[in-house]
């Protein structure tokens, strides 16, 4: 499509002119002219055609003068509107003026048409850069909003209930979420299966931002029905499925580490499969803490054929599990240093032992932020803690 330029020109022989130089222009549909000989009119046309970008406009005309027309156009706020001024050589003090008041350039008279043209392009070149300047910024914000929502939604389907059981007696527990950017790809949720059995999870998307988030919500659902449902069948032959199914048209080559298991509340016992995952802590009632020891497990979405099995452990009452994705050992300070596990494990040992599970996770945070100090967060943190009572 043609710029659409107003000439605003008392002289009515200037639009014969005009349509004259600019005719090879005209016919090939770049340029597009609309006429006005004074201020007055120039505003009307311009209520008329809410495409124009461009106003050639001469200062000295009756009815309402150029300056004038300029302080009213520029009442309007349009930034992509741009007026170069029209007057003669000696005319100097109103074209300085025109300036002041925000004309975007200005010609002298008598015209020198090439001189024209090449000012016409030069500012319809600025004009289309600054639309296109606009056009991002509007789809910058919409991408920002939509982001907004995205996040909403992310943190909506994760548990946010404190204490999540505050009728029970026999556990208490708590997690949170940290992105690194507006939405995550790490996972967390926690459910009961029956009155004796805590369903637990903890994961991370191999990427990040949008696409990981949306993986994540994925691989959050399946799990939650499967194990929700009451003829589910063994941990390891759910884990399987659910396996397969997100190996399944996985074009992204995308892939979760995880950490899931049952928790038998009578006993103590957990079942549990460890899906590539960062080994779990466990802070014991006498303040020792233990790493769980690795068992090899592949993350999910990479081999629909993968046998995962099953290991257990036994929790005793008053020990904390503490679960956790590489965003927290992997974090790095200014000099470059990462977190680490060994003062992750410092973090538990110096606990009191009559921390809730919040209180646990409150202070972790409060000791990775100051770690980090100024650095940007790479990864996301996710943290899920346990007590056992």
């Amino acid at each position: 499509m043609g710029m659409k330029i107003l000439n605003v020109d008392d002289e009515f022989d200037m639009e014969m002119l005009i349509t004259q130089r600019f005719r090879k222009q005209i016919r090939e549909k770049k340029f597009e002219f609309v006429f006005a000989h004074n201020g007055l009119e120039a505003l009307e046309k311009l209520d008329e055609h809410d495409d124009i970008a461009l106003i050639l406009s001469d200062i000295n005309m009756p009815e309402m003068d150029g300056l004038t027309f300029l302080g009213v156009l520029n009442e309007r706020k349009n930034p992509s509107l741009k007026a170069v001024m029209v007057s003669a050589y000696g005319d100097m003090e109103n074209i300085r003026t025109a300036m002041n008041r925000g004309a975007f350039d200005f010609i002298t008279k008598p015209i020198n048409f090439e001189d024209l043209e090449i000012t016409i392009n030069k500012t319809i070149e600025h004009v289309m850069m600054l639309k296109l300047y606009q056009k991002e910024r509007d789809q910058l914000i919409s991408i920002k909003n939509d982001l907004s929502i995205a996040k909403e939604i992310q943190q909506s389907m994760l548990p946010k209930e404190s204490p999540p059981f505050p009728n029970r007696t026999d556990l208490d527990l708590h997690a949170f979420l940290e992105p690194a950017k507006v939405v995550g790809g790490d996972l967390f949720d926690y459910f009961l299966m029956d009155e004796n059995r805590l369903f637990f999870i903890i994961g991370d998307v191999s990427d990040k931002g949008i696409p990981a988030a949306l993986f994540m919500a994925i691989t959050k659902a399946i799990f939650k029905s499967h194990f929700l449902n009451p003829n589910c069948g063994t941990l390891m032959d759910e884990v399987r499925q659910v396996n397969s199914f997100l190996c399944a048209d996985n074009t992204s080559f995308m892939f979760v580490t995880a950490f899931l298991g049952i928790i038998d509340l009578k006993t103590g016992v957990v079942e549990y499969v460890d899906a590539g995952h960062e080994p779990p802590l466990i802070r014991r009632k006498d303040g020792t803490v233990d790493v769980l020891k690795k068992h090899g497990g592949l993350a999910l979405a990479i081999d629909a054929s993968f046998e995962y099995t099953s290991q257990f452990m036994t929790l005793s009452s008053g020990d904390t599990f503490f679960l956790y994705t590489d965003g927290a050992t992997d974090a790095y300070n200014y000099e470059k240093k990462r977190y680490g596990l060994p003062r992750l494990q410092e973090h538990l040992l110096a606990l009191s032992g009559t921390e809730t599970p919040k209180e646990i996770n409150d202070t972790f945070l409060e000791d990775i932020k100051e770690f980090i100090g100024a650095e940007d967060q790479f990864d996301d943190i996710t943290i899920l803690t346990i007590l056992y009572k």
